[in-house]
């Protein structure tokens, strides 16, 4: 039996996390506790989603209410050497995990390992990161039903599927309006937080270093592109 089926326990697993002392101790204050698929600023985040709250005492519940009292095993994969304090942030979850009753242990591994098995499904529960310019291409990728033909679902490593998520990802993509897309993205975004298709952790604070004098344009993508540095305005420094 797969538990990660069980609603509950998806839920005791996001409220057993605690992503504010993520932030600021294992991110170092680089980073802010995740709600949503993608960060404030980006099309489609709703700053109205608040991030699960630590609730240690609620999770074991949960896992109680869905036939798993005594808890059960489970091996988190991570990468390490990807993302920022990737296996750091991973073992932190999982010493989360283990406090109500999840015994987990890490396996960590390179990148150039790490995705190849990832994508061939063989994890039970993986650690990834995703930078977006809109909601909406994100759920795409991560939580839409995959579907070859139509190239979603490309990065849905647990082949999680909700028909409703689907049909409101495709009308968003198909909607001409700003407005109107962003609104049907935000209601995409917010079932997927609900159903939780995936635990979100943390929103990553991409870091650049220069002189005072000089301006960048920061990404999502993390890459650094010269054309991109500008000039600081002398009354701005």
């Amino acid at each position: 039996a797969n538990p990660f089926k069980d609603l509950r326990v998806r839920r005791a697993l996001s409220k057993a996390i605690h992503r504010q002392a993520i932030a600021e101790r294992i991110m170092e204050g680089l980073a802010l506790p995740a709600s949503v698929v993608v960060s404030p600023s980006v099309f489609g985040h709703d700053p109205a989603i608040k991030p699960e709250a630590y609730d240690p005492e609620g999770a074991r519940k949960l896992l109680a209410e869905a036939g798993y009292a005594d808890g059960f095993a489970i091996t988190l994969a991570t990468p390490n050497n990807r993302y920022i304090n990737d296996e750091q942030v991973a073992q932190a979850v999982a010493q989360m995990l283990t406090r109500i009753g999840i015994a987990t242990r890490v396996e960590a591994l390179p990148l150039s390992v790490y995705f190849g098995r990832a994508r061939n499904q063989e994890f039970g529960v993986a650690l990834l990161g995703w930078g977006s310019l809109a909601a909406d291409l994100a759920l795409r990728s991560l939580a839409a039903t995959p579907d070859a033909a139509k190239s979603h679902g490309t990065w849905n490593w647990g082949r999680y599927a909700n028909p409703e998520l689907d049909r409101l990802i495709e009308q968003s993509l198909a909607t001409v309006d700003p407005a109107r897309r962003e609104a049907v993205a935000r209601s995409a975004a917010a079932l997927a937080a609900r159903d939780l298709a995936f635990i979100p952790l943390h929103y990553q604070v991409v870091t650049w270093a220069m002189k005072k004098s000089i301006d960048y344009a920061a990404r999502t993508d993390e890459f650094t592109f010269a054309y991109r540095f500008r000039p600081q305005p002398a009354g701005a420094r």
